[in-house]
C-alpha cells in the first residue's frame, strides 16, 4: 500500500462514485487525507494467526487500531468502511465461530463504521454457512450496514451471494474479471467477478445501473493488460458471443 497516494491522485474522480482508500494504521490515514480521500477502509480478521500474518498483531490489538482509525477519520468528516476477513474460515485456524464474527462486526459498527464487509477470504463458505453467519450478525448489525465479500475458490461465491440477498443484504463486493487474491491465504482465488454478479442480479430482476456490455469490455481489457484469461464465466461467454455475432455480420457483407 506504499503507492496509495500515487495511485489515488493519478486519475480523475467522478462525483457519484466512492473511492475508499485502505488504511492499516494512523499513518496510513494521514496519507489518505493528504491524497484527498473522502472515504477510508480499515480491516481486521477474525483469527489471531491471520492478523499476525497480515498486520503483526492479535485480533484484539487490530480492533483497537481500527477503532483509533475510525475515531480520527470521523473527526475529519471521512466515511469509514470496516472489513472483517476470514469470516467463514481461516487458512491457519480452520473453522471460525459465527458468534465471534458477529461480536467483532458489532464492535466495528458501533465504533462508527457505516458498513461492515464480511469477507470469505479463502472462499470456503457455502450457502448454509453464510446463512448461519448472517443469522448471528444481523442480530447485532442492521442489514443495511452489512456487505458480503465472497471469494470463489470453491465455486460457491454466487450461491453465497444469492443466500445473502435472501437475508436482505444489498451490497456485494466484487472485482472486474475476478482479479485479486491474498498473499496470506495460500490457494485462495480472487474476489467473485463483477460480471458474474451483475449477470445474476440482472437475471433476478435487480436494477444495478451497470452497463453489462461496458463491464465485460473492461474485464477483457484488464485481463489482456495482465496477460491472463478473465476469471469471469459470464464475461468470457458474453465476449465469445459478441465475437461470433461480429463474425456473422462480416460474413453477410
Amino acid at each position: 500500500m506504499g503507492d496509495n497516494k500515487e495511485v489515488f491522485t493519478s486519475f480523475k474522480k467522478k462525483h457519484n462514485v466512492d473511492y475508499p482508500v485502505l488504511v492499516p494504521n494512523l499513518r496510513g490515514l494521514d496519507g489518505a487525507v493528504a491524497a484527498g480521500a473522502q472515504e477510508v477502509a480499515l480491516f481486521t480478521a477474525v483469527t489471531d494467526t491471520f492478523n499476525y500474518k497480515n498486520t503483526n498483531c492479535s485480533t484484539e490489538e487490530s480492533v483497537v487500531r481500527a477503532k483509533d482509525i475510525t475515531r480520527e477519520a470521523l473527526k475529519q468528516n471521512l466515511k469509514v468502511r470496516g472489513y472483517l476477513s476470514c469470516v467463514l474460515g481461516c487458512p491457519y485456524e480452520g473453522n471460525v465461530d459465527p458468534k465471534k464474527v458477529a461480536s467483532l462486526a458489532k464492535e466495528l459498527y458501533e465504533s462508527g463504521c457505516y458498513e461492515i464487509s464480511l469477507g470469505d477470504t479463502i472462499g470456503v463458505g457455502t450457502a448454509g454457512s453464510i446463512g448461519t453467519l448472517l443469522e448471528h450478525v444481523l442480530k447485532v448489525v442492521p442489514a443495511h450496514a452489512v456487505a458480503v465479500h465472497c471469494h470463489d475458490t470453491y465455486g460457491q461465491a454466487l450461491a453465497n451471494i444469492l443466500k445473502a440477498l435472501e437475508y436482505g443484504i444489498r451490497v456485494v463486493d466484487s472485482s472486474v474479471a475476478g482479479l485479486g487474491g491474498c498473499p496470506y491465504a495460500p490457494g485462495a482465488k480472487g474476489n467473485v467477478a463483477t460480471e458474474d454478479v451483475v449477470y445474476m442480479l440482472h437475471g433476478l430482476g435487480y436494477k444495478t445501473n451497470v452497463d453489462m456490455d461496458q463491464l465485460v469490455e473492461t474485464g477483457q481489457w484488464i485481463s489482456d493488460q495482465l496477460g491472463r484469461p478473465t476469471s469471469s464465466r459470464a464475461g468470457a461467454a458474453l465476449m465469445l458471443a459478441k465475437k461470433r455475432q461480429q463474425e456473422l455480420e462480416k460474413s453477410k457483407l
